[in-house]
């Protein structure tokens, strides 16, 4: 069997998968299908400082071969977090990642900061594809430097392994990733959902309550894949790659891409164990090609 260790920072991973935040709850809604443990890493549902009651609904629509959603990070905030979902989740072996997101810098600190105290999570997503409220609604990490700022804010008191995740609804996605890079990120992931809408023909009316919404699925694939590839040839620390990933060859191809690591995203909502299928699928593609270790299969194309 192939070395399938994979580092991002200061964190070290069984293999590169990981799943992505918002697709597998807290992990445990997916612990009777398959050994959890057996993951790279687990990302979390998007964590706020604040209780967030996401959109109105309809908040979530099907796509040709994707989804669109709008649930507008509904979560209880990060003090329900640490109160009742960490002691639950504290002692998985596998890497527990917390997804932090904020509508103002102050946010996002704050939520980083209590979340640096718990001891066993070793690493955030910073989701910079919110709205900073005091900037009219712009996201964060649609410009250089607000995501800049916003990366440079939270790094001061966040020591652990940052992994800043990229909007691809920007004209260079290249530009926002050396930036983050600069202010001290130690991996990039992307891609986030992509801006797009659906209309209901017979109500004459957009089908979600928000008009637009995050695309994700398999439609998305190639835009991210294109992402990734000119992204790691632009910065120097781990790019993760997702959007679109629903089989070992597309895991693979974003490995060949340049990415360290993968995430799977809205295919768990089809497959729920589509990432251990995944992870075998790399193990048995390295035995085939002979390599040794994961990080053999990285390409300069």
């Amino acid at each position: 069997m192939a070395d399938l260790t994979t580092k991002i920072g200061t964190l070290t991973m069984k293999n590169p998968v990981m799943t992505a935040s918002g697709t597998f709850g807290y992990g445990l809604e997916y612990a009777d299908f398959f050994d959890i443990s057996r993951l790279g890493a687990i990302i979390v549902k998007g964590t706020t400082v604040e209780p967030r009651e996401g959109n109105p609904y309809p908040r979530m629509a099907e796509t040709p071969a994707g989804m669109l959603n709008a649930v507008g990070l509904q979560n209880k905030g990060v003090d329900y977090f640490i109160r009742e979902i960490y002691p639950a989740i504290r002692d998985i072996d596998t890497n527990m990642i917390v997804n932090v997101s904020g509508s103002s810098i102050e946010s996002y600190v704050d939520c980083a900061e209590r979340i640096a105290a718990l001891e066993h999570i070793p690493a955030i997503e910073l989701n910079i594809s919110c709205p900073n409220v005091k900037q009219g609604g712009m996201a964060f990490g649609i410009c250089p430097q607000s995501a800049a700022e916003v990366v440079r804010a939270v790094r001061k008191v966040y020591g652990k392994t940052l992994i800043v995740k990229l909007s691809p609804n920007v004209t260079d996605i290249t530009e926002i990733a050396r930036a983050v890079e600069d202010e001290g990120a130690d991996a990039v992931s992307l891609i986030n959902t992509l801006l797009g809408m659906a209309i209901d023909v017979e109500k004459r009316r957009p089908v979600l309550s928000t008009v637009t919404g995050g695309l994700s699925g398999p439609c998305v694939k190639p835009v991210a894949l294109r992402m990734v590839w000119q992204t790691a040839k632009a910065v120097k620390i781990p790019v993760i790659g997702l959007g679109g990933i629903s089989s070992w060859q597309d895991a693979v191809e974003f490995l060949l891409a340049g990415a360290t690591a993968i995430q799977t995203g809205t295919y768990n909502f089809i497959d729920p164990t589509i990432s251990i299928k995944i992870i075998e699928g790399i193990n048995d593609y390295c035995d085939r090609h002979g390599f040794r270790s994961v990080s053999d299969i990285k390409m300069n194309l």
